[in-house]
């Protein structure tokens, strides 16, 4: 596997990181900026949201240069937003620091996978995105708990800089570990023609299912744990280190599989889920079940990413706009799935989120199934992104 596998795993560690700070950090910023938590949990939604619509809109306008330059590109445009994050002094420019970050980490995403496709042989394409997705997996596990300590000890604008760093870290090795792969040329009719293919937008909604079914869940797991599974708060950041560290094993797993067996890879992983939802809500008042089912979630939930990408790719290309737009599906799932299922706790209790994963991963199933009656190429769709002059 190439070392840039890897320096891409690092960029996308940095993006989540930023991704997740805001969590871990809403007591510290409520007090600093002077306004409610509620106002806070609103920059997790204005940064999904930015992902979702600005995301594509900055990929499009970067089409016309080539992948590593637009990555670099990306990489100044995020960290403009983290450092003017750690120097807000009013609520309003943090919101606005919040749009520039989630705008350029969709972007990187997209491109990074993109790239990802670009550099490595068909063959090991999808092991090459579960190299780079454990940046993920590895910032849910790790990323969040050094946001959330630089924070805490050090207040929340440590924990920006802290991200800022990663940042120029991750840039830094990009520049001087990723080959870039070619000259970009922006065919902007097929960029969007690629897009009218029922098997690229059944892929796409399947991607959003599959992400909104274990986000349903995944959301609530803090007061789930507490209130239903009796668990104390002292005890949950070791349960949500263990989740972590199951979706890291769950990606390495599904990337080794996407490659070969895609469509089978994602309708098993997503009937497990299925069932591992269902069990962690017949049972989530059981310690010892919740926790296995917990376990089991995480093996089977987020991590098929790689085999969603590779499905995506080979149904439409490996373009920056494609995987990039992709993960616009992806946080929508993400957003769908946190807001529908808090909308279900008050009228039907802390198990309803829990039961909507179930249900939304049983629909992911059914959008899956298709693909097995109509087969997947086993090459990807023509590139339109680039034209090689590596050597």
């Amino acid at each position: 596997m190439p070392s840039a596998v890897y320096v891409l795993a690092a960029g996308i560690f940095a993006m989540v990181t930023s991704e997740f700070a805001v969590a871990g950090l809403m007591p510290q910023l409520a007090a600093g900026l002077g306004v409610d938590v509620a106002r806070i949990g609103y920059l997790i939604t204005v940064f999904a949201v930015a992902m979702a619509v600005g995301g594509p809109v900055l990929t499009l306008a970067l089409l016309r240069i080539r992948p590593k330059a637009a990555l670099m590109v990306v990489f100044a445009v995020f960290l403009a937003g983290n450092v003017l994050a750690a120097l807000a002094t009013t609520y309003s420019v943090l919101v606005v620091a919040r749009v520039i970050s989630g705008v350029a980490s969709q972007a990187f995403f997209g491109i990074a996978i993109s790239l990802c496709g670009q550099l490595v042989e068909e063959r090991v394409r999808g092991r090459a995105i579960g190299v780079a997705m454990n940046g993920l997996m590895l910032g849910t596990l790790l990323g969040l708990p050094l946001a959330t300590f630089a924070g805490g000890q050090y207040g929340w604008r440590a924990a920006f800089w802290t991200i800022t760093l990663l940042t120029v870290l991750a840039a830094l090795l990009t520049q001087f570990q990723v080959r870039d792969p070619g000259r970009a040329v922006r065919r902007e009719a097929a960029d969007f023609r690629v897009f009218r293919r029922p098997k690229l937008l059944l892929a796409l909604v399947s991607s959003t299912l599959i992400i909104g079914a274990t986000f349903s869940a995944f959301s609530f797991f803090t007061p789930i744990l507490t209130e239903v599974s009796g668990f104390s708060p002292g005890a949950v950041p070791l349960l949500l280190l263990g989740y972590g560290a199951a979706t890291v094993i769950g990606n390495s797993v599904v990337g080794r599989l996407a490659d070969r067996h895609t469509v089978s890879t994602l309708a098993v992983g997503t009937l497990l889920n299925a069932v591992f939802l269902t069990g962690f809500a017949l049972f989530t008042d059981v310690p010892a079940a919740a926790l296995g089912f917990l376990l089991a979630i995480g093996l089977a939930g987020v991590t098929m990413n790689p085999a969603m990408a590779v499905r995506v790719q080979r149904a439409g290309n490996t373009s920056p706009l494609v995987n990039t737009v992709h993960s616009s599906f992806i946080t929508l799932g993400v957003m769908l799935g946190s807001s529908v299922g808090a909308g279900l706790i008050e009228p039907y209790g802390l198990r309803a989120p829990i039961v909507l994963g179930a249900a939304t991963a049983v629909a992911a199933v059914v959008t899956i199934l298709p693909a097995f009656r109509t087969g997947q190429p086993v090459l990807p769709a023509p590139e339109v992104c680039c034209a090689s002059t590596a050597g």
